[in-house]
């Protein structure tokens, strides 16, 4: 099979619910990640074989398969053609797996993944409104359990020991990470700023600078009273896009480009649909096993922090050190446009690695129902 690299990674910055990116059609701000896409690495888009686009809550703006509008806005040639993909929040780190696919295989040359999701104007369970989407025999095999997230991160803590304050200091640290990289310019370069009715959005909108646990401690739980999970110890509601460039380092060559880093490995997991989000630990072990290196090897972790006692547990599974995981802080601070939510992290991750010199990078992204997908890449030097 040929050799796989990712050859740009760009991202919009996350917007807050009802902030900067509030007012863009989903469509448009897929288009101005893709128009940015082309304009920095020069190629011409009618060689794109296809666009994969994440998206969650495919309703309302976001519905009819948004990743071949995105292309429409972004007045790419109609020849080019874009698929959806929906596999919950690891929906456009999926969409990176089939990107590479397609291209390892040999059946394309040059495919472009990522995703959107603006939940200011699609709203989280907008899909779900009037429906019953697990149908009676799922919900009969697990004993009519909501299959709510929320619910599930509290079983979370309560399986792996994680108290109150132990989880409220994992999120203020995560504000902490997020605001020093900002200040340090760490995500200007991957940044593609947006231009709305109200002004230029250049800047991540989530960081709630000064965040303390004791802060937190304040915050009235959101799911059980006496248990640990709120709004500050969750992932924010936001807006986003990102995108990547996915080809061979043959045609990255024919076209200028120089890879960011080579493709090792993808794997997805399915897990405990109650515990839900738990999926990440065995995926990660199915990844590093699919790439052929131990977990000490790896320079930098994504884990995607949809509640602080995912990455928590996940840690304390697999050994892997604190100080490596979420080093620029995570969806706690930064957002989770569900969609696009494995594009983001992985142009972050990619950047990371880029400015660090660091070889090996893994992540990985819980989902509802019980899935997790998990990436290794590797630097090219």
């Amino acid at each position: 099979m040929r050799e796989v690299v990712i050859a740009a990674a760009l991202r919009t910055p996350v917007g807050k619910r009802n902030g900067g990116l509030s007012g863009v059609h989903p469509a448009d701000l897929s288009a101005g990640v893709l128009t940015a896409l082309v304009e920095r690495t020069g190629i011409d888009p009618a060689e794109i074989d296809d666009v994969v686009w994440g998206c969650v809550s495919q309703v309302g703006d976001q519905a009819t398969n948004i990743g071949r509008y995105a292309v429409l806005a972004a007045g790419w040639p109609e020849s080019v053609p874009g698929t959806t993909v929906n596999r919950a929040c690891g929906s456009s780190q999926q969409a990176l797996d089939f990107a590479a696919q397609a291209v390892m295989s040999g059946q394309q040359d040059m495919v472009v993944a990522g995703g959107v999701e603006v939940m200011s104007r699609v709203p989280l369970g907008a899909a779900k409104a009037g429906g019953h989407p697990y149908g009676p025999r799922a919900l009969a095999r697990y004993e009519d359990f909501t299959f709510n997230q929320g619910v599930s991160a509290e079983l979370i803590a309560r399986k792996w020991g994680l108290d109150r304050a132990r989880v409220d200091e994992y999120s203020a640290v995560s504000h902490e990470r997020a605001a020093a990289a900002q200040d340090a310019g760490a995500f200007t370069g991957q940044i593609v700023s947006v231009t709305t009715d109200a002004g230029v959005v250049s800047i991540d909108e989530g960081i709630r600078r000064g965040t303390t646990a004791q802060k937190l401690a304040g915050l009235k739980t959101s799911f059980q009273e006496d248990g640990v999970i709120h709004a500050g110890n969750s992932s924010q509601i936001s807006d986003g896009a990102a995108a990547l460039l996915v080809t061979t380092p043959e045609k990255a060559r024919a076209l200028g480009l120089t890879p960011l880093v080579r493709y090792r490995a993808g794997a997805v997991a399915g897990s405990d649909p109650v515990l839900m989000l738990t999926g990440p630990i065995p995926a990660t072990e199915k990844v590093l096993r699919k790439a052929g290196i131990d977990l000490p090897e790896v320079g930098v972790f994504e884990v995607n922090e949809a509640f602080a006692p995912v990455p928590l547990a996940w840690l304390a599974e697999t050994g892997a050190d604190p100080a490596k995981t979420n080093p620029l802080g995570g969806a706690i601070a930064l957002g989770h446009p569900l969609g696009a939510s494995g594009a983001v992290l992985m142009t972050r991750m990619i950047h990371h690695m880029r400015d660090n010199g660091i070889r090996y990078g893994l992540q990985t992204m819980c989902e509802g129902g019980g899935t997790a997908n998990a990436t290794v890449v590797e630097l090219v030097s």
